[in-house]
């Protein structure tokens, strides 16, 4: 196959330097913080990690399903149902691993409930996901019982000598398996969407399907795969909450990390790297308002004022931020051409 122009290139060629910029004063910044507080900011760009974590997971499913055409609003919702059934695997089993598969399985069966609508039936895609979303709250609600107690959480695993760096071990390498996923699979993702043949048929597809399929390129089942592959990420994230993060369900727990998926998703331009910086704000900005809380008597007192303002207000600077970014610093995006639409073979 011999597809050629703009979709063969990835667009990273080019220096982002304003990014750049900003992530180098940031890093600047942790620096001087960590020479003035060294414990403190260990756990806040810790928790950063952990917290960008279920964000980032999302982000790639969306990336999945999006650069093959495929609108997937329904993250949120795969999210939910995966956390709930990955919870009661865990209580029936009491087998982590076991109860993780169970979540990917899961996420895998709503991706391919999702392609079914949107690829087969021709649904509008929109509305699809929005029928997961509500079905998702509907039936963990109604099914969730309380009193079930889990056996256990993901414990962090250090890496022996790279644990031992400071900063970045700590940060990087002491982390319980989930967290090591995504970060593995950032790189992954990326390299299988803009090194491989899979991923050019993927991207050909998402920006014209018509000319991938003159080639030779099965259209709608290589967009089936995306949005299967795209709800096993879902269902991990969801994994991530109930198994690694929290240890136990309630409902709603996603608390809108699917929609803020889509966002870091837009923010990243659809690329692995890109949503990864987005989701590493998203968790800083968590991060920062959990310290801020738990500090808050021992703020130095030219920062006191802020140990008085109401917890609900410092709850919402992370989702404030989002949304100050996606409206004043993204920029213009261009999502792929053919998004949204069905496919028809002619």
């Amino acid at each position: 196959m011999q597809i050629t122009g703009s979709i063969a290139r990835p667009s990273a060629a080019r220096i982002p330097w304003v990014t750049v910029g900003v992530w180098g004063g940031l890093l600047l910044l942790v620096l001087i913080a960590y020479a003035r507080a060294p414990q403190a900011t260990t756990a806040v760009l810790t928790s950063t990690i952990r917290q960008s974590t279920p964000i980032i997971l999302g982000a790639l499913a969306g990336i999945m399903c999006e650069r093959s055409g495929v609108i997937n609003i329904g993250i949120e919702g795969m999210m939910l149902l995966s956390a709930f059934l990955g919870f009661l695997f865990n209580v029936w089993t009491g087998d982590l691993f076991l109860a993780t598969v169970g979540a990917l399985l899961v996420g895998a069966a709503v991706g391919a409930f999702h392609a079914l609508m949107s690829i087969t039936l021709k649904v509008d895609q929109i509305i699809a996901g929005t029928v997961i979303n509500i079905l998702a709250v509907g039936l963990t609600g109604y099914f969730y019982q309380q009193g079930l107690t889990t056996r256990g959480k993901f414990s962090p695993v250090s890496i022996p000598v790279l644990a031992d760096i400071p900063i970045i071990g700590p940060v990087f390498f002491s982390n319980p398996p989930i967290t090591y996923a995504s970060l593995i699979l950032i790189v992954v993702i990326h390299v299988l969407l803009f090194r491989t043949a899979w991923g050019l048929r993927t991207r050909a597809v998402g920006e014209h399907p018509a000319a991938a399929d003159t080639v030779g390129v099965a259209v709608n089942r290589v967009r089936y795969i995306n949005v299967i592959v795209g709800g096993m990420l879902a269902g991990l994230a969801g994994a991530f909450l109930t198994l690694e993060s929290v240890g136990s369900f309630e409902r709603n727990m996603t608390n809108g990390r699917g929609f803020v998926s889509l966002a870091v998703m837009i923010f990243g331009k659809w690329t692995p790297f890109g949503a990864w910086g987005g989701s590493l704000l998203f968790g800083f900005a968590n991060a920062m308002q959990s310290q801020i809380q738990f500090l808050k008597n021992q703020l130095p007192s030219w920062l006191a004022w802020i140990g008085d303002l109401p917890p609900q207000f410092i709850g919402m600077l992370p989702y404030v931020l989002t949304i100050a970014v996606l409206a004043g610093f993204v920029g213009r995006a261009r999502p792929p051409a053919a998004i949204g639409k069905v496919y028809e073979k002619e």
